[in-house]
């Protein structure tokens, strides 16, 4: 998680850097829609601030108030940064509107194109890793800051062509069409991001190959045991929790049961590391017959 925390700290300076070529280059050429790609940028920096502070509030080890940790904080985090995304998007709705009814000529457009360009690129560069790391850490609020910038790099090369085509034409009213496009394609991002977090905090089950997957490891590893039922899995930031129950022959002496109930564990940890497990174990009338079987 340190390294984690020391990531969303790169991403604030980098996003700081990103803002200043962007900020400048609506400076120089008053183009709206290069004000639509420089305000997300601002959302940007404030997301990437968000994302730190909930790096450090989810590395708290757990105490008596939140036994279970607090990996929760960052779905939170996420859910910030999509709401500040919507509200962007709304700013770029309304400064292109005002555009529209009052276009002026542009200025300095290659300077303007060259240093959103760059901007571009390093905006590129940091998403991809933030998102590799976010995924190697289990990390929300990491793989969230990525998916924005990678969402913000696409936004950034359409501005980029619309603002090009303004320059080689002439018509102005189609700085203001680029910007509210840009501002639809923000506005969507932003939602895809809440619904997503918004599934964390109430502990939707993880994607279905994960759950065939433990599915069949419970059912490798429980030799001796007759069937495991009522698997419930949910997500908690860089946890995965799940529960079930095994259903043992009514014989079995508690240390055997234990002793299945340990090599299931080892097994699923072998296979998927961040799992919490807690297995209720039951006598074989117990057994419902639709549960995992055994092999």
């Amino acid at each position: 998680m340190a390294r984690g925390m020391r990531i969303a700290a790169g991403s604030i300076a980098i996003g700081c850097i990103v803002l200043g070529l962007k900020g400048l280059a609506w400076w120089i050429t008053g183009s709206a829609a290069l004000y639509s790609d420089a305000l997300e940028t601002i959302v940007n920096v404030a997301a990437s601030a968000i994302a730190l502070a909930a790096l450090r509030f989810a590395a708290i080890p757990p105490d008596a108030n939140h036994p279970y940790g607090h990996d929760k904080v960052e779905f939170f985090a996420a859910v910030i940064e999509g709401a500040l995304i919507v509200i962007a998007a709304l700013s770029i709705f309304r400064h292109a509107w005002d555009t529209w009814w009052d276009p002026h000529p542009l200025s300095q457009p290659l300077e303007g194109l060259a240093l959103n360009a760059l901007a571009t690129l390093l905006n590129a560069g940091w998403a991809i890793l933030l998102i590799r790391v976010g995924k190697r850490l289990r990390s929300p609020a990491l793989a969230a800051d990525g998916r924005h910038l990678a969402a913000d790099v696409v936004t950034s090369v359409g501005v980029a062509i619309g603002f090009g085509l303004v320059v080689m034409t002439g018509y102005l009213p189609l700085d203001p069409i680029i910007a509210a496009a840009t501002g639809v394609y923000v506005l969507w991002s932003g939602m895809a991001m809440i619904s997503m977090s918004v599934g964390g905090l109430m502990d939707a089950a993880p994607e279905p190959a994960v759950v065939h997957r433990i599915r069949e490891v419970v059912g490798e590893s429980a030799a001796g045991a007759i069937e495991a039922h009522d698997l419930r899995i949910r997500h908690a930031g860089r946890l995965t929790f799940l529960d079930f129950h095994l259903v043992v022959p009514g014989s079995m002496t508690v240390a055997q049961s234990h002793a299945i109930c340990d090599h299931i564990e080892e097994a699923l940890r072998a296979a998927m590391p961040h799992l919490m497990i807690t297995i209720h174990v039951e006598p074989e009338e117990k057994a419902k017959q639709h549960g995992v079987p055994v092999l």
